[in-house]
């Protein structure tokens, strides 16, 4: 369960993108394939819209919290990697949002994911997939500056607080630290970091991993950033 409160803390907030997910479903129609879908951020929210989707993580406790959220919406669960899925099913929409895509290890990675997401895209249909290909480095661990507000919330008397101390370039990427808190209801205090390794790449790039993987580049949509999040630039592929 923890798990599930970590990734709400740090994604689940995040609304900036919903009102594109949801036109974007709502123009090419379902059932959707999330990638990367955790515990349905975007996968509830175009199920209350009325769209089927099928949502895939690799992580079956993330995909447990979707599940009892779900309730009766059209939402069916999958445990797989993005790298290596097989469903036998096509998808007129394919989505992959909040950065999922720089999670892979990197081109060869990418165009693991990509072979999949082409075999079951229907024709015509649409992938489409967020990146940032530049974030604003900082680094507050050894530095008396306050850097960023903690994200915090209270679970059955146990209270989680993860604050992001570190955003670092990394060889071909981009390192996002976080120093995360839990103080239990006798007060007991506990401290972890928690280090997320996102790849390098751009939509041109994108684009041509794409076309190699028998995908046609369609257009892009920048969703803009907000106050705690960074923007994005959704590539859009089609069959």
């Amino acid at each position: 369960m923890s798990k599930a409160i970590w990734h709400d803390l740090e994604c689940g907030s995040y609304t900036a993108d919903l009102m594109f997910w949801r036109a974007l479903a709502q123009k090419v129609g379902g059932p959707v394939l999330d990638v990367g879908a955790g515990t349905g951020r975007t996968a509830l929210a175009l199920a209350q819209e009325g769209h089927e989707v099928v949502a895939i993580d690799r992580d079956d406790e993330l995909l447990s919290e979707l599940r009892d959220r779900s309730g009766d919406l059209e939402v069916t669960t999958l445990v797989a990697d993005a790298r290596a899925f097989w469903l036998d099913l096509t998808f007129p929409l394919i989505i992959v949002p909040m950065q999922t895509i720089q999670l892979l290890g990197g081109a060869e990675g990418r165009a693991a994911f990509l072979g999949c997401a082409t075999y079951h895209l229907e024709t015509p249909g649409v992938l489409a997939i967020a990146i940032a290909d530049e974030l604003e480095l900082f680094d507050v661990t050894d530095s008396t500056e306050p850097g960023p507000l903690p994200d915090v919330v209270e679970r059955d008397g146990v209270v989680y607080s993860s604050r992001p101390v570190a955003v670092r370039a990394d060889g071909d990427g981009f390192q996002l630290e976080r120093r995360r808190e839990t103080v239990t209801a006798d007060g007991q205090l506990s401290t972890e970091q928690d280090v997320i390794h996102l790849d390098r790449v751009d939509p041109d790039t994108l684009e041509a991993e794409a076309t190699a993987a028998g995908l046609r580049p369609a257009s892009r949509m920048e969703i803009a950033a907000t106050e705690d999040y960074v923007g994005s630039t959704v590539v859009m592929l089609r069959a």
